[in-house]
């Protein structure tokens, strides 16, 4: 009687188990465009800065470019990363120069568009939002949020971020 219990048990937690199996490769979630990037960024500095209809409307606009930017160069800087690995294991020097400079550009690239929409967004700020922006910083991380672009899409980390 025990052993029809423990097969019967047993039975039953295989049943469930694979009823909780799928048949199908989940799907990566798709990443947020540039313009919901940009909204994101410009509703957590309205809430932290007091920002006008006005100020957020050009907000979005320089971290819409600039978000639009980014996914664009993350593209290429994917193409980079794997032209860097197929020299190393080639052991191509030519190879690996080439390819660190691409990636040396790209995150100059980078640097840039997201500092200008930064400086950009800074410069439509009052005195007021000014200094309280500089007491945020530090919380902050700057503009661009603690630990720089998110890893992908994904996540910005905060303006600058994206």
């Amino acid at each position: 009687m025990k052993r029809i219990l423990q097969t019967a048990v047993l039975c039953a937690f295989g049943a469930a188990l694979m009823c909780g199996q799928t048949s199908t490769t989940p799907t990566p979630p798709t990443p947020p465009t540039p313009a919901q990037i940009a909204a994101n960024i410009v509703a957590r500095l309205t809430t932290l800065l007091d920002l006008t209809s006005s100020q957020q409307t050009s907000a979005t606009t320089f971290f819409t470019t600039s978000a639009t930017t980014d996914q664009s160069l993350q593209a290429q800087m994917q193409t980079a990363q794997t032209a860097l690995q197929t020299a190393i294991t080639s052991n191509s020097t030519t190879g690996i120069a080439a390819a660190a400079t691409t990636i040396g550009s790209l995150n100059a690239q980078q640097v840039t568009a997201d500092a200008t929409a930064d400086a950009e967004f800074y410069a439509i700020l009052t005195a007021t939002q000014q200094t309280k922006y500089a007491t945020l910083k530090p919380v902050l991380g700057g503009i661009g949020g603690p630990g720089g672009p998110p890893p992908g899409p994904g996540g910005p980390g905060g303006p600058g971020g994206h």
